[in-house]
């Protein structure tokens, strides 16, 4: 039958009355969601139905689910795993086939796709047509989950807080600018890992950072143990005015790069090196005599490099002070470095922003993207947080 053809009045005489027609089409939709569910469940388990199984999960039968959609009440087939970890998006649990369709929606959106592109992508996917209105109004909710979610009231202590900035091209006043995406993550005291907010602002600054610091004060942060941030001038002040009691730990990885500004291409491989003994460094004497040697090889041809270290030295060599399970996580930004990464990939595709809030939806949901997995607690936590509570049991509230 042509494509055509399938709704010609010859096809339609086959059904004696309307109530006829709405069920075929009702076994239709379930054919065609069938079909859906069992392609989720082969990228869920990355082997196709009847293929063979990579000996982590397999398929484990079907459950029921009824649908009711315009054609009425049907009974569908949902695939199911081993680990029982399969959440199918087209027809979420506890849940109808609108919100899973509403769902991969804001999850395409997420991902820096354009309104026309879903609209295409639903449609080819699921030869499912939405409009391009409805699927901006569905987009234009997530506004609001933004202010909830940023309004929302956080952890009294973190042990750790890492903040850093993303810069994004936004238009202002018929001109596209570079605006800064401020972000903390916070490591709570169960281990877990937590984006605690994120803010706008224009060029990175300490004055901002400020701001963000009060915020996080005033949604109910009475205590962060650990800051780890970037060498930027006037941060370790700011935290200090709103965090007094808080460790200021400068981000190594960031202040090498700083270092290495004033050091030539020719001898940047051998510099790096001999600074390596200073974060390698078992105590702060050690690095210290580390920084020493340093600067007896190199200071008269890069004092400034030296003195980049010199400067910030308490806040460079805070995590000297704590065990070495800490210290890996405490001495660089690299969490957040991450996070950044993955955003940076579900955000690729826009170039710039029409406006300040198009940005903040689409790196709030990029955000959600990359922090589905953040579900157990960090490595070795136990041991950690035994560490935590020696050194700041009077500050722990568990």
């Amino acid at each position: 039958m042509k494509k055509e053809d399938a709704f010609s009045e010859e096809f339609l005489k086959q059904f004696k009355n309307g109530e006829e027609l709405y069920a075929f089409l009702g076994q239709l939709q379930k054919r065609g969601v069938e079909a859906i569910l069992e392609g989720e469940m082969d990228n869920h388990l990355g082997y196709e139905k009847h293929g063979e199984s990579n000996g982590e999960n397999a398929r484990n039968g079907h459950g029921k689910k009824k649908l009711r959609n315009q054609y009425g009440e049907v009974e569908i087939q949902v695939p199911r795993d081993r680990k029982s970890a399969f959440e199918p998006m087209l027809v979420p649990k506890r849940r109808n086939i609108a919100d899973g369709v509403e769902s991969i929606i804001i999850s395409l959106y997420a991902k820096g796709m354009s309104v026309s592109d879903i609209e295409e992508q639903i449609k080819d996917l699921y030869n499912f047509e939405i409009s391009i209105s409805a699927i901006s109004r569905i987009t234009e909710r997530v506004a609001q989950d933004v202010t909830v979610w940023q309004n929302r009231p956080l952890e009294s202590v973190y042990c750790i807080v890492w903040m850093n900035g993303i810069v994004f091209e936004v238009r202002e006043n018929s001109k596209v600018i570079d605006k800064t995406i401020y972000l903390a993550v916070g490591l709570r005291t169960d281990g877990k890992k937590e984006v605690l907010g994120l803010w706008l602002g224009k060029n990175e600054s300490a004055s901002f950072w400020l701001s963000v610091l009060t915020d996080l004060k005033a949604r109910g942060v009475e205590d962060i143990l650990v800051t780890a941030t970037d060498n930027l001038k006037g941060f370790t002040e700011a935290i200090r005015s709103v965090f007094p009691l808080s460790t200021k730990q400068i981000c190594i990885v960031h202040q090498i790069r700083n270092a290495c500004r004033f050091v030539v291409w020719k001898d940047r491989k051998a510099f790096t090196a001999d600074m390596k003994g200073i974060y390698t460094a078992p105590n702060r004497d050690a690095a210290q005599l580390a920084l020493d040697q340093l600067e007896a090889k190199w200071g008269h041809k890069y004092g400034y490099a030296i003195k980049s270290w010199r400067e910030n030295w308490e806040e460079l060599t805070a995590f000297l002070d704590f065990p070495l399970e800490i210290r890996k996580i405490i001495y660089t930004t690299n969490i957040i470095e991450n996070l950044n990464g993955k955003i940076r990939k579900y955000t690729k595709n826009k170039l710039s922003y029409p406006t300040d809030e198009a940005v903040l939806k689409s790196v709030f949901l990029a955000v959600m993207e990359a922090t589905k997995k953040w579900t157990l607690p960090i490595r070795d936590w136990g041991m950690i947080l035994n560490q935590f509570m020696i050194m700041f049991d009077h500050r722990l509230k568990l």
